[in-house]
């Protein structure tokens, strides 16, 4: 039951992953590219750590993916985050179709005509 169970998780888990990689393909900018990224991957790869810890119980091998399930649930928001927000202060415009940018009142963005999008 329980391996059954687990197979299944993990498989909603390669599902969100998959996704997350036809996101990073398919959006237009690198700051949607990291919502679908991060969102995508980071619920893709606790699903499959998850479906590991429930196939595996409670021993040293499905503890280790309960904890890695943790660190990657803490960090990869964190970092999406910061690379963000990095780009947008070093100045990465937004899609030329971006509805709003509430950031621009918060964080001042360099000039790059450079970079300009079509």
């Amino acid at each position: 039951m329980s391996y059954t169970l687990g197979i299944i998780i993990i498989g909603i888990g390669i599902l969100f992953d998959i996704g997350g990689c036809i996101g990073l393909i398919r959006m237009p900018d690198v700051y949607n590219r990291l919502q679908a990224a991060t969102k995508c991957v980071t619920m893709g790869t606790c699903c499959i750590l998850f479906g590991i810890f429930v196939i595996e119980g409670i021993n040293p091998s499905g503890l280790k993916a309960l904890l890695a399930m943790v660190f990657v649930a803490l960090t990869s928001p964190t970092g999406a985050h910061a690379l963000a927000r990095a780009s947008y202060r070093y100045g990465v415009k937004l899609w030329k179709k971006s509805v709003k940018d509430e950031y621009s009142d918060i964080c001042e963005q360099p000039e790059h005509p450079e970079w300009e999008q079509d």
